[in-house]
């Protein structure tokens, strides 16, 4: 027989969905607005991340109700806990696409000193992250939360890659330290993206299997 917190928690997957898909086009957006020079794009961004922080506050409010009202056992207990985690994973996120968004339209003021393939490979690969972090949540599948985890490492190879040459490029050309700070904060942010979808793949293992792997826990 199915219970009545099982329909709830449905709910709460489908909220996390939706919300998801807010921080991928909150991402996209930012990211296609800087490599096509689009400024109107930057300013969807901003109205995105509204909707993710109302989205925040609403995942927040079910999940009080459900601790208050149903009296969830062990196993129902964590798969909450972790709807709170990965919630405040996703307004984190918006905000640093809203980051993204202020140093894109800061660097398309400069002259531009290098190509941005890296840029774009890593919100590639950030996107990428992000929507399979959260389809292994909606899944419960473990062994694919634990490829996420592996990707986090190309991120940030592509983030010592971009701040290594802006650096030299900087050296040579001190009049271009403003776009390179520019480049090196739109890194940091899409590396601190990364490091979110990271969180929740580690919260997806935790939710379905009880195991914390968090700070060099061992899973399997």
């Amino acid at each position: 027989m199915e219970r009545a917190i099982d329909l709830q928690l449905e709910d709460l997957k489908k909220m996390i969905l939706l919300m998801g898909g807010h921080v991928e086009k909150a991402l996209s957006l930012a990211i296609t607005a800087l490599l096509n020079k689009d400024l109107s794009l930057f300013a969807q961004v901003h109205e995105i991340e509204s909707q993710i922080n109302e989205d925040h506050i609403r995942v927040d409010g079910a999940c009080m109700n459900l601790l208050a009202k149903q009296g969830p056992v062990a196993k129902d207990l964590r798969l909450i806990l972790s709807v709170i985690k990965i919630n405040n994973d996703l307004e984190r996120m918006g905000d640093q696409s809203v980051n993204i968004s202020y140093s894109g339209k800061d660097y398309l003021s400069h002259k531009p000193i290098q190509q941005l393939n890296d840029i774009q490979k890593m919100s590639e690969i950030a996107g990428r992250m992000v929507k399979g972090s959260l389809d292994c949540f909606v899944r419960g599948d473990t062994e694919q939360a634990k490829v996420i985890l592996s990707m986090d490492d190309e991120i940030d190879a592509l983030k010592n890659k971009v701040f290594k040459e802006v650096k030299a490029h900087i050296k040579g050309n001190p009049e271009d330290v403003d776009a390179g700070l520019d480049l090196i904060l739109i890194a940091r942010n899409l590396e601190r993206l990364g490091d979110h979808a990271t969180n929740i793949a580690e919260d997806v293992i935790f939710a379905f299997t009880g195991k914390d792997i968090r700070h060099g826990g061992k899973f399997g």
